[in-house]
């Protein structure tokens, strides 16, 4: 099966990137604020690790997109533990592991579509 492009696996990327930066803004700013906590700083710990790789994002540097999957993996975790926890946070957390799932997997395709061929052993 051929690699898709290289410019649809960046954007996926990108688009997973920020549907979770906006959905994590919109969900704890707005829609369901914390109760135990003060909105603003369940917004500094959960928005402001996503800022880190938005530069390297951006220009498409691939050790960036490697180490940006880490980063995804916690928010797909995340969200898997708000939408088995709670009825009313279960549809945004089923978001989040949708729109994380598309930034890990479009990011480790852009790193291999940017390796070049392989070898056949």
């Amino acid at each position: 099966m051929p690699m898709p492009d290289s410019r649809f696996l960046y954007a996926l990327t990108l688009f997973g990137y920020f549907a979770t930066l906006v959905l994590l803004t919109a969900w704890y700013g707005w829609l369901v604020p914390a109760i135990h906590f003060p909105t603003a700083l369940v917004l500094l710990v959960l928005v402001i690790p996503l800022l880190f790789p938005l530069r390297g994002l951006l220009h498409g540097r691939k050790y960036t997109f490697a180490w940006s999957c880490f980063l995804a993996l916690f928010y797909f975790t995340h969200g898997v533990m708000e939408a088995y926890s709670d009825d009313i946070t279960r549809p945004l957390g089923l978001l989040e592991i949708t729109f994380s799932s598309l930034w890990f997997l479009g990011a480790l395709a852009y790193i291999k579509s940017q390796r070049g061929p392989s070898a056949a052993p």
